[in-house]
């Protein structure tokens, strides 16, 4: 007993080790430079100032965009997956490659191959002009970075849900429709409350990054479109104000550790529910 104690703390210390200098050290950080000001002294100014009309709007319109992807994200890969789940394993298999290669690829440069799309002499408009329609402004727009994300986020939302579907016996569903159920009966009552877990996994797993990037709203919005992403990231790297770079990122981790929350009681309450149904199941 003594013994495999040992060696599963021997087993655990090249991840603690890894823990702590790319996860604790660098929170550690944000927390010291947000929390202090220029000679080193606690301050709670940084925070003041993250507070301001500008940062405010940028933090915002960064949440508005990050919802509005995670929603049609969720639109567009709930009836993929259930349409997956139905298809045999080969044309299954098929479909799902083509929506994870962009996990294979750099997101740079799926980005700029977007950027390439949207712009103003893009494939878009070109293909406009040649069917004789008005050409549209996509590039730098809060259009085209939500583009952007759905892209580059999409199979986030896929993999979960996509998991939770497959779970679910078919005879569940059919039992449902020979009681009458229709499809929005089904879908409202049945399909949604079971994969409810992964919903809000696929949710969180897209909501964090769109709230946080900076390359896909920097390519594809310009200097017209400012997140707050762009702007920490200007902060620390043109600027070079770590401390208010720090402070504003203080805030996107509390949207964070919200969602983690969420999911966290999302799974606390599913496995509850499995464990009342074991119950029920047994007596």
């Amino acid at each position: 007993m003594f013994e495999s104690k040992r060696l599963g703390r021997l087993l655990l210390a090249p991840f603690s080790l890894w823990a702590l200098i790319f996860v604790v050290l660098p929170l550690f950080f944000v927390l010291y430079h947000g929390l202090t000001d220029e000679a080193g002294a606690f301050s709670l100014a940084n925070l003041g100032e993250v507070f301001s009309w500008e940062y405010m709007a940028a933090l915002g319109l960064s949440v508005e965009l990050a919802l509005v992807s995670t929603v049609l994200c969720l639109v567009l890969a709930y009836p993929l997956c259930m349409i997956l789940t139905s298809m045999k394993k080969g044309k299954m298999v098929l479909i799902f490659v083509l929506f994870l290669l962009p996990l294979w690829m750099n997101s740079l440069l799926t980005t700029m191959a977007w950027q390439t799309i949207l712009e103003k002499n893009g494939l878009i408009n070109l293909a406009l002009s040649a069917l004789g329609l008005p050409t549209l402004s996509l590039i730098n727009t809060p259009g085209a970075i939500v583009i952007g994300m759905i892209y580059n986020f999409l199979p986030y939302m896929v993999l979960p849900l996509y998991v939770s579907l497959s779970k679910i016996d078919k005879s569940v569903i059919e039992a449902a429709r020979d009681l009458g159920a229709g499809w929005w009966q089904t879908l409202r009552r049945i399909l949604v409350p079971l994969t409810l877990p992964g919903i809000v996994s696929g949710s969180t797993m897209v909501f964090i990054p769109a709230l946080t990037t900076f390359v896909i709203s920097a390519l594809l919005g310009g200097n017209k479109v400012l997140l707050v992403g762009n702007i920490i990231e200007q902060e620390f790297t043109a600027a070079y104000d770590w401390q208010l770079g720090s402070a504003l990122s203080m805030v996107l981790m509390v949207f964070i550790l919200l969602n983690i929350a969420l999911e966290a009681f999302s799974d606390q309450k599913d496995q509850n529910e499995q464990k009342a149904a074991r119950g029920k199941g047994a007596a």
